[in-house]
């Protein structure tokens, strides 16, 4: 090669770029994850997901790790990434963990909401009363929830309660099918009695209420163990 040959320059996508496929990617399998179009068990090829979306493995491998924090994919040794599978017993500990930490970050958030967040609140829930679609009272009721504890400013609180709930939406999919729109009137009831006692912000009703409301749906789950694919 002679000296005025030119070596050809390879560039790297950048930091920004990467970070803003990276995004895309995580809000795309989150989106499937959430709404069961892929479920417990169901692997997650990176070459699919890159040709998907014209990118290199980079951004879908960041987006995985990302995923992976919020509780909503697992990488196995020389498997892969996958939606996390629990089992009865894990998913029993799960709803545990969530009757002790979600009264605390609503206990966190209540003094600080303001009175535009109630009225957010009111509207979430006449929207959940009015609704008849599962995937759409999922979305309704999760938004009702997070947005009670939205005054936390504990980081690692909020972070663990988001988590915990990932880790859970199939389950709760497969609770509310169970119970259909027969069982929606003691939802309904139990979110009521929150709103009131976030609304007049007191912390004792409004955690004993959410206890109770999580309690509830762990022991009606406890009760169909098809829903985890185990024998009675």
């Amino acid at each position: 090669m002679s000296t005025t040959d030119e070596v050809p320059v390879v560039s790297e996508p950048s930091t920004d770029a990467v970070g803003a496929a990276s995004a895309r990617v995580a809000a795309y399998l989150r989106d499937l994850i959430l709404h069961d179009a892929l479920a417990p068990g169901d692997r997650i090829r990176q070459e699919e997901i890159a040709e998907r979306f014209g990118t290199s493995r980079l951004p879908v491998r960041e987006a995985l790790r990302m995923l992976e924090a919020e509780g909503l994919t697992e990488h196995e040794p020389n498997k892969g990434a996958r939606v996390p599978r629990l089992s009865m017993h894990e998913v029993d500990v799960v709803y545990r963990m969530r009757e002790r930490l979600e009264p605390l970050a609503l206990s966190e958030s209540l003094p600080l909401l303001s009175d535009d967040d109630h009225a957010h609140l009111e509207e979430v829930q006449r929207q959940v009363e009015a609704n008849t679609d599962l995937d759409r009272f999922l979305d309704l009721d999760r938004e009702f929830h997070l947005s009670t504890y939205s005054g936390c400013r504990i980081d690692p609180l909020n972070a663990m309660v988001t988590r915990l709930w990932n880790s859970t939406q199939h389950y709760r999919r497969a609770f509310v099918a169970l119970g259909g729109q027969a069982r929606m009137w003691v939802v309904n009831a139990e979110h009521r009695l929150l709103l009131d006692a976030v609304v007049r912000r007191d912390t004792i009703d409004a955690e004993r209420f959410l206890e109770g409301h999580i309690r509830r749906t762990r022991i009606e789950l406890g009760h169909h163990p098809g829903v985890f694919g185990e024998q009675p």
